[in-house]
Order: C-alpha cells, then sequence, then structure tokens
C-alpha cells in the first residue's frame, strides 16, 4: 500500500480510474482443458491478468519423505514469468512466491479429498504470464478449475477475490495503480456454497465496519465468479461429446 499524492483513484462521481463502479469486478475469461498434456489445465484471462494453471495426479510422492501415509499432499507452485510485470522479474522463486504457494496450497488442500489418495502427490501449477494485482486471487481460482477438469475428488470449487480501500471507500477488485496506492488491500478466497472462507489476508488498515461491507461484496462477487467456474467446466465436457458425436471435426 502506498501513497496516492494528488492522484485521485476514485472521481466526484464515484467512478474510479478505469471507469468501473466501486463493487464492479474487472471482466472475467476462463477456460478449461486447454494442455494436452497435463491431467487437468485452466486458463484465465481478469483483468490485464493471464494465468496458465496446470495439475498433475494424484501420483506418487517423490521425494518419499513427502509421502503422507493417511491422504495426498497437494503441492502448489505459485510463479511469475520474468515477462510478465513492466519491470522485468528476476526468475526463479522469491520469498513473495513461496509464501503464496504455501497459502494456495493449504486453501486448495481443504477442499480436495486428499484421505482418497494416501501416499500421493497432487501437483498444482500456476503461471503468472501477465500481471495486473490480484494475481493470488486469479492463480487459485484457474486452479481450482484446474483441479476440477483433472477430475479429482472435490467438497466443491474454490473462488478467490479481493476488496480493498481506495480514496477512503471499499472497493472490490484492485488493480495495479489502485493496489499500489491505495489504502488496504484484504484477497480471501470462499467455498461458495457453504461461504466457508479459507484465505484471508490484509494489508493496511480497515475498520470492523469497512472490513464486514468488503466481506459482504466480495461474497457475491465470488458466487458470480463460481458461476463462470462451472460454465467453463460445462463447456469444456460439452465440447468433448461434441467432439465424439463428430469424429470428423476432432480429428480437423
Amino acid at each position: 500500500m502506498g501513497d496516492s499524492g494528488d492522484l485521485k483513484l476514485i472521481d466526484d462521481s464515484g467512478k474510479r480510474l478505469d471507469g468501473r463502479k466501486l463493487d464492479e469486478l474487472r471482466p472475467i475469461k476462463i477456460e478449461a482443458n486447454v494442455l494436452r498434456r497435463a491431467d487437468g489445465s485452466a486458463y484465465l484471462e481478469w483483468g490485464g491478468n493471464k494465468i496458465l494453471a496446470a495439475v498433475y495426479g494424484p501420483r506418487e510422492a517423490h521425494p518419499r519423505h513427502l509421502q503422507d501415509p493417511t491422504k495426498a499432499i497437494v503441492q502448489c507452485r505459485y510463479n511469475m514469468a520474468a515477462f510478465s510485470v513492466m519491470d522485468r522479474k528476476r526468475p526463479g522463486p522469491d520469498r513473495r512466491s513461496v509464501e503464496i504457494s504455501k497459502i494456495l496450497s493449504e486453501a486448495l488442500a481443504y477442499v480436495v479429498f486428499t484421505e482418497q489418495f494416501p501416499r500421493t502427490s497432487i501437483d498444482v501449477f500456476i503461471e503468472v504470464l501477465q500481471a495486473d494485482a490480484g494475481t493470488r486471487c486469479s492463480g487459485l481460482t484457474a486452479a481450482s478449475v484446474a483441479l476440477a477438469d483433472a477430475g479429482i475428488p472435490m467438497k466443491d470449487l474454490i473462488v478467490s477475490c479481493a476488496f480493498g480501500k481506495v480514496g477512503g471507500k471499499v472497493v472490490l477488485d484492485l488493480y495495479k495503480e489502485e493496489d499500489n496506492l491505495g489504502e488496504a488491500d484484504v484477497p480471501i478466497a470462499v467455498v461458495p456454497r457453504t461461504e466457508e472462507i479459507v484465505l484471508l489476508q490484509m494489508d493496511g488498515h480497515l475498520t470492523v465496519e469497512e472490513l464486514n461491507h468488503g466481506l459482504t461484496m466480495t461474497m457475491d462477487a465470488c458466487k458470480y465468479i463460481y458461476g463462470l467456474q462451472r460454465d467453463a467446466l460445462k463447456n469444456r465436457y460439452s465440447t468433448g461429446m461434441d467432439n465424439e458425436e463428430n469424429p470428423k471435426e476432432a480429428s480437423k
């Protein structure tokens, strides 16, 4: 969080710099089954974010000391490509990527029926191809679709979104300038049907009233994104059925 200085992030009519209302999401597009060699995959565009998620497994966990005889482990690797930001990022994992990988692994493990696959690993790779704030939320949302695409048994999909405080106002789904210059940023992840919160972080300061307002607003947004996730999976399977019925089309 930074100081916005003379830059007015919200105008007198209540519109943000990108033209959105305070409670409006950036455009979101989700596609499932985009990688042939992965067990499950998804591609997501969310505002300026472009995310690729791939799932492999369940497969034998290596090295063997990682194996849990009672359940599978969910290993998530979040990575920002060197070209994903304006100032070229140094390739390879850094402290931020390691921390985000850990919290995303824990969130995904909450919804996966890991006890069905003892001694195995479910490996989730999240690659940020282009970043525009909210990459952990975008990555987790894409990874959840990739897990479902892989046929991994789950309680439900996970949806993640962020809210924050900009110009003294609580806003939904911060973009880069708001994330850098706003007063608070709160990424959350939920199980939409039960409204369980499986991830919540906060950078900045909010009153209790602002926090509750933001959580309510973001929960509603997550339920909308949940519909997009389900549509992506339905489209994936309806396309597969169409190809089976039309082998000539499938072979093109």
